[in-house]
């Protein structure tokens, strides 16, 4: 398929395939020039520079009052940007914005949207002005600095680039979309860039390592922190293209009775908070934030996000890191520093040669400005030569401005002038001849040959150059490093984070609770751990026998004393406010069985089971959990014998005691484990039957609570046997009811 086109006043024929790779080409070369990629020296689009230079051609100077946005808007639409109004004030608004730039170019007054993304009020209400950001950015502009050309419609002109004396690109970031290619590049600390840049000026040849020090990431204007690890950040600045993870910034306010809020006061860049609140209550709605009760926006000026806990035993860092995983607060902003060189060819620039880029604009812009200071100069010592040698020739001058028809003429030849010096001459005013005013030109000419000599000197000298930029950008930082509130870094570097784990346990509320049961097996679960449980109601005729601490996640053991176990949930315990229930398992206690323990079940521990008699076996904890009203039957103790004591296996050795006073050690491998059964013999007796049972480290003796304190028995070699034998008598001061009684602890 062809079409015509005409060429020459004459049609030819081009097929439609290469007019539309031309037009569409042409379309996209606009688009990227034009409208979409900042220019790498100043770090603008073309829309913003129009607006900055339209502000300072309306004399919007930040020292003067501002003028209606829609006049701003009026002036670049009609002379510079033949565009929409509404995308050029979405422009200008953009740079007024304090949380999507880090150094506003424009001070607005009025509407200007905020953080939730509320839109700004409409043009006719809000006002606009330069900031001093913006008017170093222009410094110079009227000094021949850069190139301007023709604007759309042939009537006027316009700056190519703007002179740039604020490391916009790098400070303020840019954000844009072309045909087939896009730009992204976050906002930085100024400090830090120019730091940065001065230390390229000392240094031309400075590696990546050493300019990352002086800026070693981002500093959005949100603050936030960022989370990612250094060797991504170094990748990303020398290859022009990466992320950076970055998390909102939290801290926890303690409430009453132990409960805390987490206050969110710092969100990721280019997150709407209204959006990012919506999301959370929606996730809460769906049941899929089980760690997160409620979600309230408390912000005024500064952000506040309030996040309740659903219990006050949730660990908040596993709150934030739940929410990090599925929310905005923590986000990834991408690093794409695709820009348009000086030679307005897009590429993806490392940060060397951004920096690079700016600094050699910079000495460009320093080098026009000289050139057209010293023409400057050059044009007034033509003029203040020829008014020194009129007043050398006073007399002469007047006669010939007096008598001669063409005094021009004559000047210029009597005195070897000008046509420049002999019109200056000619329109002295009279009062410019006294005395004083010669010895004022003679001041004059002797400084400006003095300031010549220097500016040549310093383009001569391309050292004194680099010089006057290192000093210019270190004048800028001083200036600006005035507002704390701005010039300080807002963003931390946190370096990579170790992701905390979640486990199945953190979604499952937790509270520590007190399990009480009582001699006639009533049970309940009081709130919190009671440390003096002898004022706890029981019914009458009754009264409390176990206590134990636990969580509302736990299972409890009973232990009967028919060698039956139980397993109860701690969350299905009833209330300690009344005086509980009965036991819900499946003990005759007509025929003699009761609890003898119960405990928190750790399906990790193994169990050490001794029966009345004297026999007993190890057995993992996890093969006696049982969930039926009837038990698991682990142990059998012989006819007329009961399970007695449930005790943990730990140390390295068993201590048994009889009745009989007599003590026995021996090595706790010798106790075989079992699932089940009546197990083994652990100490013989002639009369009586087992007291108690207990394990140690031989190494740390034997210790037990007696009523003059903590009694120990360091070397327990005397009573060390094999197991089944008879043992010798107890230590001396050992208590008379054959029971090993814990230490008691200081708390």
């Amino acid at each position: 398929m062809s079409d015509l086109v005409l060429d020459d006043d004459r049609a030819r024929p081009v097929s439609l395939s290469e007019a539309l790779s031309e037009r569409y080409l042409a379309y996209a070369l606009s688009t990227i020039v034009s409208r979409s990629l900042p220019d790498v020296r100043d770090g603008l689009k073309p829309v913003h520079r129009r607006l900055l230079y339209a502000m300072r051609e309306l004399g919007l100077d930040p020292s003067k009052g501002p003028k209606k946005s829609a006049r701003v808007v009026g002036e670049v639409i009609g002379r510079y940007h033949p565009h929409g109004d509404q995308s050029i004030y979405d422009a200008l608004v953009r740079l007024a914005q304090d949380f999507a730039q880090r150094y506003p170019l424009i001070d607005g007054q009025g509407n200007f949207g905020n953080i939730d993304g509320d839109n700004a009020a409409a043009m006719r209400y809000t006002e606009a002005r330069l900031t001093p950001i913006a008017q170093a950015m222009l410094e110079g502009i009227n000094e021949d600095a850069v190139d301007y050309r023709p604007t759309y419609d042939g009537e006027g002109e316009e700056p190519v680039v703007l002179p740039a004396g604020f490391p916009n690109l790098l400070a303020n970031g840019a954000q844009g979309i072309a045909v087939g290619m896009a730009t992204s590049i976050p906002p930085h600390n100024a400090d830090e860039v120019i730091a940065a840049a001065q230390h390229m000026i000392k240094h031309p040849d400075a590696s990546l390592d050493t300019l990352l020090k002086k800026m070693p990431g981002p500093d959005f204007p949100t603050g936030g922190i960022l989370v990612e690890d250094p060797a991504n950040i170094r990748e990303a600045y020398a290859t022009g293209r990466g992320s950076f993870r970055v998390r909102a910034k939290w801290e926890k306010e303690e409430g009453k009775g132990g409960t805390y809020k987490v206050i969110v006061t710092e969100i990721p860049y280019q997150v709407q908070k209204s959006r990012l609140i919506e999301r959370i209550a929606d996730l809460l709605n769906q049941r899929k934030l089980p760690l997160l009760a409620d979600v309230l926006d408390e912000s005024t000026e500064d952000v506040r996000i309030v996040l309740e806990p659903k219990s006050r035993n949730v660990d908040p860092a596993v709150l934030m890191e739940s929410l990090y995983r599925v929310t905005d607060l923590e986000n990834k902003f991408a690093l794409n520093m695709n820009v348009l060189g000086a030679d307005q060819v897009p590429r993806v620039m490392g940060l060397q040669q951004v920096l690079r880029a700016f600094l050699d604009h910079r000495l460009e812009v320093l080098e026009r400005r000289t050139r057209h200071r010293l023409g400057k100069i050059a044009a007034r010592l033509e003029v203040l030569s020829g008014y020194l040698v009129a007043y050398l020739n006073l007399d002469e001058v007047i006669r010939i401005i007096r008598e001669e028809d063409e005094p021009k003429r004559d000047l210029i030849a009597a005195f070897d002038l000008t046509e420049v010096q002999a019109d200056a001459v000619l329109n002295m005013r009279l009062r410019n001849l006294r005395k004083l005013e010669e010895m004022e030109i003679r001041k004059e000419y002797d400084a400006l040959k003095e300031e010549q000599a220097d500016l040549t000197d310093l383009l001569e000298r391309e050292d004194r150059r680099w010089t006057a930029i290192h000093t210019e950008l270190g004048d800028l930082r001083k200036s600006l490093a005035k507002d704390k509130a701005v010039w300080t870094r807002r963003t931390d570097i946190a370096g990579a984070v170790e992701e905390t784990e979640i486990s199945v346990d953190a979604f499952v509320e937790k509270e520590p609770i007190t399990v009480l049961l009582s001699k006639k097996s009533w049970i309940k679960a009081a709130r919190g751990h009671l440390k003096d449980v002898s004022d706890v109601r029981y019914k009458e005729g009754d009264e409390g026998r176990f206590s134990l601490h636990a969580q509302t996640t736990d299972k409890i053991l009973v232990v009967a004393s028919d060698g039956r176990f139980f397993t109860l949930p701690a969350d299905k315990l009833p209330p300690g406010r009344g005086f509980g229930e009965p036991l819900k398992i499946s003990i005759d206690l007509a025929d003699g069985a009761e609890v003898v323990a119960i405990r928190v079940l750790n399906e990790t521990e193994t169990l050490i089971l001794a029966s009345s008699d004297g026999r007993g076996f190890q057995v993992a904890a996890k093969d006696v959990a049982a969930q039926t009203r009837t038990g698991r039957q682990v142990m059998t103790p012989s006819k007329g014998a009961t399970l007695q004591t449930v005790i943990p296996a730990v140390g390295d050795s068993v201590v048994v005691i009889g009745e009989n006073r007599k003590m026995l050690v021996f090595p706790l491998e010798q106790l075989p484990p079992m699932q089940r059964g009546r197990g083994v013999i652990l100490q013989r007796y002639k009369d009586g039957g087992l007291g108690d049972v207990t394990t140690v480290t031989l190494s740390e003796g034997l210790s037990w609570q007696a009523k003059a304190g903590v009694r120990t028995e360091p070397d327990l070699a005397r009573w060390q046997a094999n197991r089944a034998t008879a043992g010798a008598m107890a230590p001396h001061g050992f208590p008379r009811d054959n029971k090993f009684a814990p230490v008691k602890s200081d708390g």
